[in-house]
């Protein structure tokens, strides 16, 4: 992916998303995540800006397209991890795997789009998980409810895909008015 590009990972999470939620406006939807664009690699900016802005006009479906996006971005990166590199996550402590597993959703992040980062600071046994430059969150007129389902509903899947159980929630949003998107992990039954 070029830098700041759009990576192919969120484009096909979404097209797919999309298929299985609303396939009754798949046809609407790809005019701009078209199937060529997106096997090619040329999804720009504008259509996925177009795409997340139709999407928050379809009120409660706009949630349950991005958290199954969320989901489905997250199984294909550990799906695309070799398979020593999942064995060694799954065998790592669980403490230490929350960690491991962040570092994961981090690069994750990176890879939906090149704009985008996700710094993880810890404190008292909680993560808190501030992603910069959201394209879920770009709006012109704020909104009433965090649009960053995208993000938590990845973390929540990666980290059950190695055996953790989470909480994510988000506690602000750039969407919202707020200065950050910033989401809190409390992992269940996991001390460190």
């Amino acid at each position: 992916m070029a830098e700041g590009g759009i990576g192919r990972l969120l484009v096909a999470s979404l097209h797919q998303a999309i298929a299985d939620l609303l396939p009754t406006r798949l046809e609407f939807y790809e005019a701009w995540l078209n199937p060529t664009g997106l096997r090619d690699g040329r999804i720009g900016l504008a259509p996925l800006a177009a795409v997340l802005s139709f999407l928050r006009q379809e009120g409660e479906a706009y949630r349950l397209v991005t958290a199954r996006a969320g989901e489905y971005a997250a199984e294909w990166t550990v799906g695309d991890m070799a398979a020593y590199r999942r064995a060694l996550l799954r065998a790592a402590p669980r403490a230490v795997r929350v960690h491991l597993v962040l570092r994961v959703a981090r690069a994750m992040v990176r890879n939906t789009y090149g704009g985008s980062r996700a710094i993880v600071r810890w404190r008292q046994g909680r993560g808190a998980v501030d992603i910069r430059g959201s394209l879920f969150c770009e709006v012109r007129d704020r909104v009433p409810q965090p649009l960053c389902e995208f993000y938590a509903a990845a973390i929540r899947r990666l980290m059950s895909l190695f055996d953790v159980e989470v909480e994510v929630d988000t506690e602000r949003c750039r969407a919202t008015g707020a200065g950050q998107c910033l989401m809190v992990v409390r992992p269940n039954g996991v001390t460190g």
